[in-house]
């Protein structure tokens, strides 16, 4: 996707003199109060077993540098690959993927529903206020398409609103690349967090996720008496390595097979081109069912995610019922539109430690645990 043939932004502005319109976007996204916040949103762990865990920004540049690599490597726009790997997860609400599922369990119920992908494109077109002349950061068309087209679909008999995304057709390579960056980052991330957190079974791991057994045994044998740490952080990083070429290979295939030579090629290509090949696919199941029976679903991090996502929902409950109890501008908001809406859109931009303290004030000192979520 060339920044020369961008369809623009809603509100025109000059063109900067050395930057690209792809680079401003990622330079706002990175000034933005949103994406500071994901500084203090856990990705798995808690700081309760290590300072050294990622949280939702550091995971956030994990992904971008991934992302980089990959597009430099197929020859395609690193500005828009890297801001739409910085603004990917500036959507999510506390307690990640279990506070979603919770927002929108509780949305439903009101005739709404709730997804941090649609939230992201509220925050970077209403919710940040930085400008004189506009409202929000009046990204470029693309990256506010990629914002809600990188992991799916949607229709425009759905959702409406989101016409203007073209949405009967595919998004440029760059964005169609970021739910599996993503996914490389955080399987590889999330493994390395939970040995740190001595909740992994080194052992269990590669009986169970035969690709990375495999890699690990060649580690052991090219490296029997070194410490077991660095035989599994190098056993880790050849995983990541192997994923992250197979998906750059495999969308270079799907896309000479296509016969693509533009990206309005790519956009009416009749499925989206990137992606993993079938046998890097298997392999990437593979490893999420490891992750989720053993690390997400274990006690020490469904226990204290269950307690989080409860005071969620009795913070939802309490603000919906009680008039006057948001700060002003929250209030101001819920008069020109339904209450439940703001009242979502002002506890998905907490982060998880402020909803809790929030919780802690509004119904006294009950024992909750450090927030902790899954992917």
């Amino acid at each position: 996707m060339r920044a020369e043939d961008s369809r623009g932004r809603r509100y025109p502005e000059a063109e900067h003199p050395y930057r690209s319109v792809y680079a401003r976007d990622r330079d706002r996204i990175i000034h933005s109060r949103a994406f500071r916040r994901l500084e203090a949103k856990t990705q798995v762990f808690t700081t309760r077993y290590s300072d050294h865990f990622r949280n939702r920004l550091t995971h956030t540049l994990e992904v971008a540098q991934i992302a980089r690599t990959v597009a430099s490597a197929l020859g395609l726009n690193t500005e828009l690959a890297e801001a739409l790997a910085l603004v990917h997860d500036i959507g999510h609400p506390p307690f990640g993927h279990a506070g979603e599922r919770k927002l929108d369990e509780l949305m439903r119920a009101h005739g709404g529903h709730f997804n941090h992908n649609l939230h992201a494109l509220r925050i970077v077109e209403q919710f940040e206020q930085r400008y004189l002349d506009f409202p929000g950061l009046n990204l470029t068309f693309e990256v506010r398409e990629g914002i809600i087209k990188h992991s799916r679909d949607y229709s425009a008999a759905e959702f409406p609103q989101l016409a203007e995304y073209l949405l009967d057709l595919r998004p440029p390579l760059e964005a169609q690349l970021i739910d599996w960056v993503d996914e490389i980052a955080y399987n590889t991330a999330d493994l390395d967090d939970a040995l740190e957190a001595e909740l992994l079974d080194v052992q269990a791991l590669c009986n169970e996720v035969s690709f990375f057994g495999e890699v690990y045994r060649q580690v052991d044998s090219a490296h029997p008496g070194a410490r077991e740490k660095l035989k599994f952080n190098e056993a880790l990083k050849c995983v990541l390595d192997l994923l992250a070429s197979d998906l750059l290979e495999s969308t270079r295939q799907r896309v000479l097979a296509s016969g693509a030579s533009c990206t309005d090629d790519i956009r009416r290509a009749p499925k989206r081109l990137a992606g993993f090949s079938e046998a890097a696919t298997a392999r990437n199941a593979q490893l999420k069912r490891f992750l989720l029976a053993h690390i997400y679903d274990h006690p020490a991090i469904s226990e204290d995610r269950d307690r989080s996502v409860q005071c969620l929902e009795e913070l939802f409950r309490y603000y919906l019922g009680s008039r006057g109890s948001m700060p002003t501008l929250y209030e101001e908001l819920s008069q020109a539109e339904a209450r439940h809406v703001i009242v979502c859109d002002y506890i998905a931009g907490m982060t998880d430690q402020f909803l809790l303290r929030q919780h802690h004030e509004h119904f006294g000192d009950v024992t909750r645990g450090t927030p902790a979520t899954s992917n």
